[in-house]
Formats: structure tokens, sequence, C-alpha cells
């Protein structure tokens, strides 16, 4: 939500269905098939596990620092939708681990390669995740946390919604700002004109003007998840975007 003072896809797994044949064929005897040793298992396990991240093609998985340990992604459900599905991946030894999938929304409009000021878009991209904030006081926050007034949020959204209460809980992304300062700061490093104020914040129940927004309780675990020493980022736009 791109605020005056401020500025997470659907994840569908398909079922596989398999059918048994039946008649004569099925009266014969048949072998019982082989099954794996725990070990060649656990190979398998790891080597799907370290395939990366699902949904992420090679150009957005490369874009992702080697050093960082927790993804954030967000897949919208097309380029001009405002509706998105919000998964925290996190890095093990074997690979990437998933989270819940929140449902969640992005900007009005959808998303851009070339965010805005005013667009109603969410920006493209892999970004960093270095501060958070909100009207309610820390809730064990990792990140950085600024607990200020000026995070209320009065009005209606889109769709008449109340925005009251959307900033109670907020992360910062990294889009045209500058780190290691409150969500609230005002400096825009590539200039007004392109926007900013970019952040995972509390969903009121409608599209946003740029942000990302989940339920209270989803951005209540990430503030509570994401490591400043495991280097998190965000991944995110549509679908197609992802699997580039």
């Amino acid at each position: 939500m791109i605020h005056r003072r401020t500025a997470v896809a659907l994840l569908a797994s398909p079922l596989l269905l398999t059918g048994c044949g039946g008649g004569a064929e099925a009266t014969e005897r048949r072998t019982p098939p082989t099954r794996p040793a725990p070990t060649a298992t656990r190979e398998i396990q790891a080597k799907q596990a370290a395939q990366g991240i699902p949904g992420l093609g090679p150009e957005r998985s490369a874009a992702i620092p080697e050093r960082c340990g927790q993804a954030v992604v967000v897949t919208g459900r097309g380029k001009n939708s405002p509706l998105c599905t919000v998964v925290l991946h996190q890095r093990t030894a074997t690979g990437w681990q998933a989270g819940p999938a929140w449902p969640g929304h992005n900007a009005l409009r959808g998303w851009s390669a070339h965010h805005v000021l005013g667009d109603l878009r969410s920006p493209l991209g892999v970004y960093t995740l270095s501060d958070a904030g909100g009207l309610l006081p820390d809730p064990g926050s990792k990140l950085p946390y600024h607990h200020s007034g000026g995070f209320h949020s009065p009005g209606t959204g889109f769709e008449g919604e109340p925005l009251e209460g959307c900033f109670d809980y907020v992360v910062a992304i990294d889009y045209n700002r500058r780190p290691g300062t409150s969500p609230l700061d005002w400096t825009r490093p590539l200039g007004p004109e392109r926007g900013g104020g970019v952040w995972l914040h509390v969903d009121h129940g409608g599209p946003t003007h740029g942000c990302v927004s989940v339920a209270q309780a989803a951005m209540k675990e990430l503030l509570c998840t994401l490591d400043p020493d495991r280097d998190p980022v965000v991944v995110m736009g549509h679908a197609d975007w992802l699997s580039a």
C-alpha cells in the first residue's frame, strides 16, 4: 500500500490421479513392486529438494543471492490480477522447505517491470527485507522493528473496505528505499517518481496500491521468523514471470 508517508501466486498443486486396470488382467499373479531402500528414498528426496523453489525458473532462482537462507515468494494469479499467494521458503542442508501458503493481495492493476508512482501495480523483482515496524508493539520481530503511531491507516480501500489496522505490522520491501531505516523513511534513491513505501502488511480484504498483504497472523509469523542473519529476500511477481 503506497501511503502519503509510506509508500505476499496462486500456487495450485495438481492432484495426480492414477487408474487401476481390471478384468482378466487383474487375476494374473503379479510380483509386488520393489520399494527403494530408505537410504535411496532419502537421496531422492534430497535431490528433489535441492532443485530449488517450486514455481521459480532459472532466471529468478539465479537472482536469489547464495547467502540468502529465507525467501518469501509472492505468486500473483496473473499480470493484471490483484490476487496472490505468499509462501515463506527456508533453505536447509538438502534444499528449500516451504511453509504454509497464505492468500493475499497485491496492487489493483497487477504487476509492473517498471513501477512508477500511481500506476497501481506492484513492482516485479527480487528485493531484500531489512526493516519492519507497525502500529502495534513489537511481537518479537528479528528484523529491526519501528513502533510508531505514524503507521495509522485511515480511509477505505478500492472495494470500500476499511484500511484501519492494515499497518499494524509491516515489513519494508527494499524497493526504492534506504535499507537500515524505518519503513516510514521517505528516502527514494531512484527518485520519487518511481514510487516507494512498498511493504508486506496486514490484509484489509482488497487490492493495494503497490504493496503485498496477508492476514495478520501470517504477518506476525513472518516478523517472528525472518532473520537478518539469514539475509531474507522477497521474490514477487505473477506466475508467468516467476517461471522464467
